[in-house]
């Protein structure tokens, strides 16, 4: 994804946020846990499109801005932009129109806090863990993400679904946002596991040294450095470039990215982790709202954060999509996927059973951090496990075995949504 804060925060290391920001509806910031400023009625969760009409009847139209994570339109990724669009409009029966705005036209990754807090953007996708000085305890939790499960369908499907149950479960990181006048509409959620992408093959010890490897958090950078090669940091946009002319040998990516932005024409060694020794930092997004949004009226409030439920299914949805396109054009482009070399493997493992006593110590997201991380693990592979969602395979054979219709991404959307969300929506 994007570039990282230069600046390391020792040990403590993450992912990004998608942040749902409001702009077109001017008016002053409001807690995040109340009615909004705008008042006004709202309508229960679950309620008939009938009730949800009335409540709008005598509500004015609004418009808001919509900053999505996909480039454009036409991408994979764009499916969370669209199905984002059509629900909201829908629900509200056109009384709100979403502007979507692609390839984060309005302000980058870097910008993105102030464009929400300002009213630039009304909801956006963000990536948090790029500002791990403004926003520690999400880079605490991203960083907790090491050793989850990381297979192409249940691990990704797991790992999300524990990391935004984690992170909705977080006081600390819900009142970081809410002191930066910033809503979490999901105050996390998982944009793919990382792989290591190279340009020459070899992912052992004495591989790795001396190489320029471009990192996407904090966490990244330790991983790196114990590697005994050397982080660089840089915008993912810049990345394909850097690889092709040798400014850098490897990055740490998620495959829907590499994937669009054509990584592996140029970079055809890639490489994946065993579960327990996974690469910090899958939580790479959050959807989060701003001033606009809190000036709202309260049952616009409830329709935008409502749509979260359906957006967690999509987004899974586009990361197994994501693994299987990308295994397509990595075919295509003649090179290979495979597991990590055994030493780099027990490397990275190490630096994360490190990384997770510094953030015990810091105490920026309570105590036991990996305890209730391994809790939460467990309870959604016993869920997806019951909804009878399995792997057909590996990444590499993934074209073979993968079908979208096979897998029912919605039921477990919906129970996150009720266990974790519900206690959190407008006016609750």
């Amino acid at each position: 994804m994007a570039a990282v804060n230069t600046v390391r925060t020792a040990g403590i290391a993450a992912i990004a946020a998608i942040g749902l920001v409001a702009s077109g509806c001017a008016g002053s910031a409001g807690s995040s846990g109340g009615g909004g400023a705008g008042g006004g009625d709202g309508f229960e969760f679950g309620a008939s499109q009938e009730e949800v009409d009335a409540v709008l009847e005598d509500l004015e139209p609004v418009e808001i801005t919509y900053q999505a994570g996909a480039q454009s339109p036409q991408s994979v990724s764009a499916r969370n932009g669209h199905g984002f669009k059509e629900y909201v409009e829908e629900r509200s029966g056109g009384k709100i129109t979403v502007d979507v705005v692609w390839g984060q036209a309005i302000a980058g990754y870097a910008e993105i806090d102030d464009a929400l807090q300002d009213g630039r953007v009304d909801v956006s996708y963000a990536l948090p863990i790029y500002n791990p000085t403004e926003h520690p305890q999400f880079n605490a939790l991203a960083t907790a993400t090491a050793g989850m499960p990381n297979s192409p369908v249940v691990g990704e499907m797991v790992g999300n679904a524990a990391l935004v149950d984690l992170a909705w479960n977080s006081q600390e990181l819900l009142d970081n946002y809410e002191e930066q006048g910033l809503v979490p509409l999901t105050p996390m959620i998982s944009t793919g596991s990382y792989v290591s992408v190279c340009a020459d093959e070899g992912t052992s010890l004495d591989d790795m040294k001396g190489r320029q490897i471009r990192v996407a958090s904090v966490a990244h950078e330790n991983q790196v450095t114990a590697m005994g090669a050397s982080p660089v940091s840089m915008e993912y946009v810049e990345v394909f470039e850097a690889l092709q002319r040798g400014t850098v040998d490897c990055t740490f990516a998620q495959t829907l990215p590499s994937e669009e932005s054509g990584l592996f024409e140029v970079a055809k060694h890639v490489a994946y982790t065993t579960e327990q020794n996974s690469l910090s930092g899958r939580s790479a997004g959050a959807n989060l709202a701003g001033s606009g949004f809190q000036a709202l009226p309260l049952a616009y409030q409830q329709i935008i954060f409502d749509s979260q439920m359906s957006g967690f299914a999509k987004s899974n949805q586009v990361i197994s999509e994501g693994h299987a396109k990308s295994m397509t054009q990595l075919e295509e482009a003649g090179g290979e996927i495979g597991p990590m070399a055994d030493d780099t493997d027990q490397q990275i493992g190490e630096t994360n059973d490190a990384l997770f006593e510094e953030i015990e110590e810091s105490g920026l997201i309570g105590t036991d951090v990996q305890a209730r991380t391994q809790e939460a693990v467990e309870k959604w592979q016993q869920i997806v496990a019951d909804a009878g969602i399995e792997d057909g395979g590996g990444y590499e054979d993934m074209n073979d075995w993968y079908v979208e219709e096979d897998i029912d991404f919605d039921a477990i959307a919906e129970q996150l949504f009720q266990e974790a969300a519900l206690p959190h929506r407008p006016g609750a």
